[in-house]
């Protein structure tokens, strides 16, 4: 019989677990979490018997030892190891505010006028790393496979490295990679590429992504000889091969597209339809966020309303809001700023019986989830800059009835796939975006139903088990099926309250 130790497992590491530890009444509780990344990897690491390293979230020294111990007995549930990494409140402040969301966060998405290039937040970002590596070496298996997830965690491979550790290495930058002539901003730039090239394999959302880093890596490390190879690029160093690539994410499709079937959802559906009185449904749903053009959006509605009153009391828009980073004040300033154009709109339009704007600012359900993605006519999504956007994924997953249609910004990363059945538009340009969803509306059904039966093939074929399967193959030469289900993982409970397919799975 084989060494435990032989298995080979995947070994997950991001910066937050992917569920959400509370405290009610001196009890500490469990959640599942909710992001694009848990939606991508729970159901690929499910029942695998492998680990996933991360952060916890804020946990008073006098609760870690409670933490430890329900993350420990929670990983029958789910499936796989739960590891947490513990952050001191100064940490959180330097490292997690300040590196990943007023430096890493606001460059990437080319908003850098946003950005506080403090040295604090470098130096704390490299501490904070330090101890993920330390703490990912302590879990280390020899066969594992390390896949590090983001850009919270960009220096980790090269502090593993600093261990000693030999292991293959991933990474996945789940966020936009900017141009060279923004990168250059960054005062660290030259660190950040080298810790990239300390990975065995570097992966983005899209071609653009990908381009982009080669020729930041081109211009500002000359020495680093780079050959093509099919898709790929390899970055040759000192010490190893580095092998880049575009890796566009997805979700699971048939679970959204079975979950939009459910009984459940279709007496959702009904329920909804009866309370619309024969609305046309607009739909947004994003994370608080400055990069999801929200404001853009909500001035697109107020120009369409204004220009074209003969769809008053005919349309609805339902804009949902999940909270984020509410103790950053720039979030804090955007959420006044939505809510007085929400409040400017409705007041300036509303009618007896009609409300255009229903502003949700909380996370909803599953099932009223897919019930939106079902009935919505549009699903109006508009990032001035994003990843890949995984919403508009599971918006065609679960538009069963082929009757919606996507209006997409052309600056998220589902849009290289999406172009031509999506209707792309230009966030910044309320005027475009406006005449946009007027001519969805007034397109005939046949035409919609043709484009979403196309995209709906499209994320069918390029799922989350084909982006896992095409990374990993191009990182160390394996399938999936590697990685096989265990019996040793199966829940025994039928009613798991733990699923990580959940709700407002929105980018990190």
């Amino acid at each position: 019989m084989s060494d435990m130790n032989d298995k080979e497992r995947l070994v997950i590491v991001s910066n937050r677990l992917p569920v959400v530890i509370s405290k009610e009444e001196n009890q500490i509780k469990l959640c599942s979490g909710s992001g694009g990344l848990i939606t991508a990897l729970a159901p690929v690491l499910k029942n695998r018997g492998g680990v996933w390293i991360g952060w916890p979230g804020p946990i008073g020294l006098e609760d870690q030892k409670a933490v430890e111990s329900i993350l420990e007995k929670g990983h029958k549930k789910v499936g796989y190891l739960l590891h947490p990494v513990f952050l001191t409140p100064e940490e959180i402040k330097l490292y997690y505010e300040g590196f990943a969301n007023e430096i890493i966060w606001p460059l990437f998405h080319d908003l850098q006028s946003e950005c506080v290039f403090k040295p604090t937040y470098w130096q704390s970002a490299q501490s904070v790393n330090r101890k993920f590596a330390l703490e990912i070496n302590q879990k280390l298996k020899p066969n594992d496979f390390i896949w590090v997830h983001d850009y919270h965690l960009i220096l980790v491979g090269q502090e593993l490295r600093k261990c000693g550790v030999t292991h293959r290495i991933g990474f996945f930058l789940h966020i936009p990679f900017p141009s060279l002539d923004i990168f250059l901003k960054l005062p660290w730039r030259f660190q950040v590429l080298r810790a990239l090239l300390e990975y065995d394999l570097v992966g983005f959302q899209t071609m653009r992504d990908h381009r982009n880093f080669i020729q930041c890596v081109k211009r500002l490390l000359p020495e680093i000889k780079i050959t093509s190879k099919h898709h790929l690029h390899i970055c040759q160093t000192d010490t190893r091969e580095v092998r880049v690539g575009a890796f566009p994410i997805s979700v699971d499709y048939q679970e959204f597209a079975q979950q939009a079937q459910s009984h459940a959802v279709d007496d959702q559906v009904l329920s909804d339809h009866k309370q619309l009185k024969g609305q046309k449904i607009i739909f947004s749903c994003d994370r608080l966020d400055i990069s999801k053009g929200i404001t853009y959006r909500l001035e697109a509605i107020e120009y369409l309303l204004k220009n074209h009153p003969e769809l008053h009391e005919k349309v609805t828009f339902f804009q949902v809001v999940v909270p984020s980073r509410t103790e950053i004040v720039k979030y804090q300033n955007l959420k006044r700023e939505v809510d007085r154009l929400v409040g400017e709109i409705n007041s300036q339009y509303t009618k007896t019986g009609w409300v255009p704007i229903h502003y949700i600012y909380h996370s909803i359900s599953q099932k009223e989830l897919l019930s939106f993605y079902r009935i919505a006519e549009i699903a109006l999504i508009t990032p001035i800059k994003d990843g890949m956007n995984l919403v508009a994924k599971e918006y065609i997953a679960s538009n069963v009835d082929e009757k919606g249609a996507l209006i997409l910004s052309e600056f998220a990363g589902s849009a290289t796939q999406l172009q031509y059945e999506a209707f792309l538009v230009n966030p910044y340009d309320i005027e475009g975006m406006a005449e946009s969803i007027y001519t969805v509306l007034t397109l005939p059904s046949k035409d919609k139903k043709k484009r979403m039966h196309k995209m709906r093939h499209q994320v069918q074929r390029y799922d989350v088990f084909w982006w896992v399967r095409t990374f990993l193959k191009t990182a160390i030469s394996k399938e999936l099926l590697d990685f096989p289900i265990t019996e040793e993982y199966i829940p025994t409970e039928p009613n798991d309250d733990l699923r990580l397919i959940e709700k407002d799975t929105l980018d990190n």
